[in-house]
Order: structure tokens, then C-alpha cells, then sequence
């Protein structure tokens, strides 16, 4: 898995590239937590167009980021998610708790 991410305007923007399984999933979640004490942003953006496969971690790691972005404020927005991983946010109700958007939208 790559993670790709940038910080513009307080909004911070995470890539995902690969399979997101337990293991990058953990890794993404570190490299987030690292950002969101020096970055502070008021806004995430998970980009899932590089997914090419998520189990139940990508459920955690949205989850997870959705609870630390609230804690400070902030706001978590999931964008480009494939079907695959739709599937999986959609069965688990996530999609009520992080919104999804368009690309365009971001």
C-alpha cells in the first residue's frame, strides 16, 4: 500500500494506493496520526481511486480518522471509493457516519 498525502488550506488529503488490508491499514492510520499533531488540519480526505482491494480494516481506518478529526474539531470526508470497497463501507453502515463524495466535490 502507498499513501500519498498533502496538506492545503488546513485540508488534508491521503491517497491510497494498493491493497488496504490489516497491515497497511495500520501503517496509513500511524502516518495519519503523525500528520493530524503537525498539520492540524480541519479536514481529511480519504481518496480510495488507487484501492485496488480493502477487507474490514479500511472500515476501521475510516472510522478511526472520522473520530480523531471530531475530537479536534475537524470534518472526514471519504471520496473516489471503488466498487469493491463500497460494498464493504455500505454493508457496515459507514457511509452514515463518513460521507462520501465525488471527486469533483473534494
Amino acid at each position: 500500500m502507498e499513501v500519498i498525502s498533502q496538506n492545503k488550506e488546513r485540508t488534508y488529503t491521503v491517497e491510497l494506493r494498493g491493497e488496504l488490508d490489516h497491515h497497511s491499514a495500520h501503517d496509513a492510520m500511524q502516518q495519519m496520526e503523525l500528520a493530524f499533531d503537525s498539520v492540524m488540519p480541519k479536514r481529511l480526505v480519504l481518496d480510495f481511486k488507487g484501492v485496488t482491494f480493502m477487507d474490514s480494516s479500511g472500515i476501521a481506518l475510516a472510522v478511526r480518522a472520522q473520530r480523531r478529526m471530531a475530537r479536534n474539531g475537524g470534518s472526514a470526508v471519504l471520496c473516489n471509493v471503488p466498487p469493491q470497497a463500497k460494498k464493504v463501507f455500505d454493508a457496515a453502515g459507514i457511509t452514515r457516519m463518513v460521507p462520501v463524495i465525488e471527486e469533483d466535490k473534494v
